[in-house]
């Protein structure tokens, strides 16, 4: 598993944080003062589009920790018909201004919705999903793509995660839908805000 940078901020934000800074000094040195203020605010909006803090992953056996930081907008308490009766769906509204990378919500190895024997899991073609090693399975969807920027995986197929680590950056997408098993307990009600890493969403089932 490749080691992630611990940076305050997203690695992608980097530069824009740079060149606004370098703008702020130009604009000091060669304009009048009214014209630092312009650039020092886009870096403070900039700043929190990109922020990217560690966060203290809670030590729960079999926990689910909420991926990003939103507000829970849907609790399905039975699974759908489209689920193949195997899943139950949480629905995140992200914060536009929450943090940038979204967390794994259980440890495990990062699985390709596409291989021969994902259709027997039931998960969409699109998901990021994450299989535990007791063979419990755990997806997330991400919804509402502003500016038309999807998602950017920092995780392969194959690759381990533990729960609470970075797994993609969210580039301004507005939901996350999680995919847990259906017997899995889940503790969170629509309305209720949650963070990313840190606030954990339910259990999943003991074996």
């Amino acid at each position: 598993m490749k080691a992630r940078r611990n940076l305050p901020v997203a690695p992608e934000g980097l530069p824009f944080l740079g060149m606004l800074l370098l703008a702020a000094w130009a604009a000091w040195m060669y304009a009048p003062v009214a014209w630092v203020a312009l650039p020092l605010v886009l870096f403070v909006l900039a700043y929190l589009v990109f922020r990217d803090p560690p966060r203290a992953v809670p030590s729960r056996a079999l926990g689910i920790v909420s991926p990003v930081d939103g507000k829970v907008v849907d609790v399905r308490s039975a699974p759908g018909p489209d689920d193949g009766q195997r899943h139950r769906r949480l629905r995140i509204r992200i914060d536009a201004l929450g943090t940038y990378a979204a967390r794994a919500p259980v440890e495990g190895y990062v699985r390709d919705p596409a291989a021969s024997d994902a259709v027997e899991a039931g998960f969409p073609a699109n998901v990021l999903w994450i299989q535990t090693d007791e063979g419990d399975d755990v997806a997330m969807r991400f919804e509402g793509y502003r500016l038309g920027l999807a998602p950017k995986a920092l995780t392969r197929y194959g690759e381990r995660l533990g729960q609470g680590e970075r797994s993609a950056y969210l580039r301004l997408v507005r939901d996350v839908e999680l995919f847990v098993p259906a017997a899995a307990k889940l503790d969170v009600e629509p309305g209720q805000r949650v963070t990313a890493g840190s606030d954990l969403l339910g259990t999943l089932p003991k074996l």
